[in-house]
């Protein structure tokens, strides 16, 4: 759970310098060259609040409402000096804080196996909270709220991994959901080519040379010449790359879409593989290979080597 700090708030107004009043911009007046370099420091720093994802992806702010926002930073830019309203400021943001990042990161996690339309009462919230301010007494005992406390944060460790796990793959699926489609939509064209094959796994492939040789367990290490592309073409990996040109690797010990296609290669063969995402890398990142891409290798087994 990502804490609030109260540095983080006041720094994200004090660099928001790209200020209006009720929507209007005060007037620059460069006479200076420190007027200038006042006007360029704003220029800068309204550009990165502006193009990065914080405004979005933090305060969920709609863009329709720039306005507004720019009338809230004038205001509260302005209030550095005056004690009183720095502090309804700093409260705005933390309030807004509790709800938008706390509350609401709460409420996905607690409810993630659950009814997703239940929601923590924000009234009852901001009730105790103020208590807390006035000294008041609150209104469950205290041996009480500790248990209760207790026992939420026991439900929040057992859920987050979960949660965590689920919202990592969304994020993936949302910036890498493309690479995904396409592999389908080329394997599911190609499989219809002459002399592809397709595996119950779904792994397709095409024999180049039949070889005569022994086929591998997959306990043992082979001996290969190989060369990896994309779809779209790009060779991302080969053999010759190393020193004489071959690589051995125990056969338990690379991708599932490999380990099933060699250990149905008798030594001597030189097959063409067509690997679904789901039997090579998945959601993995591994520079040029993108998460949820569909492989291309030709594969020459050379020999299974002997221990």
């Amino acid at each position: 759970m990502k804490k609030i700090s109260f540095m983080a708030l006041t720094a994200i107004m004090a660099i928001s310098m790209a200020s209006c009043n009720q929507a209007r911009p005060p007037k620059a007046e460069l006479k200076t060259d420190l007027d200038t370099l006042s006007y360029t420091l704003g220029a800068q720093l309204g550009d990165q609040v502006k193009n990065s994802n914080m405004l979005s992806d933090r305060y969920h702010l709609d863009s329709t409402y720039y306005s507004e926002f720019l009338r809230g930073v004038n205001e509260a830019f302005r209030a550095a000096d005056d004690k009183k309203k720095l502090a309804y400021f700093v409260g705005l943001q933390v309030g807004s804080d509790l709800s938008s990042q706390y509350l609401s990161e709460v409420e996905k996690i607690y409810f993630f196996d659950g009814d997703t339309t239940k929601t923590f009462s924000r009234d009852n919230f901001l009730s105790a909270f103020y208590d807390v301010f006035y000294g008041n007494k609150p209104l469950v005992e205290q041996e009480a709220m500790q248990k209760l406390f207790t026992t939420f944060n026991m439900t929040m460790r057992q859920k987050a991994p979960a949660y965590e796990e689920a919202k990592q793959a969304a994020e993936m699926e949302k910036e890498f959901g493309e690479n995904r489609k396409a592999g389908e939509k080329f394997l599911e064209e190609n499989k219809k080519k002459e002399g592809v094959q397709t595996t119950p796994s779904g792994l397709q492939y095409k024999v180049l040379k039949a070889g005569t040789g022994k086929v591998p367990t997959t306990e043992q290490t082979v001996k290969v010449e190989y060369e990896g592309r994309l779809i779209d073409g790009t060779v991302f990996d080969s053999s010759k790359n190393h020193d004489d040109g071959t690589v051995s690797f125990p056969l338990n010990g690379v991708i599932p879409g490999w380990t099933e296609a060699l250990s149905m290669m008798p030594v001597g063969s030189e097959w063409e593989l067509y690997i679904p995402q789901e039997l090579a890398y998945g959601s993995r990142n591994t520079g040029q290979i993108k998460p949820f891409s569909a492989l291309i290798f030709n594969v020459k087994l050379l020999d299974i080597v002997e221990k």
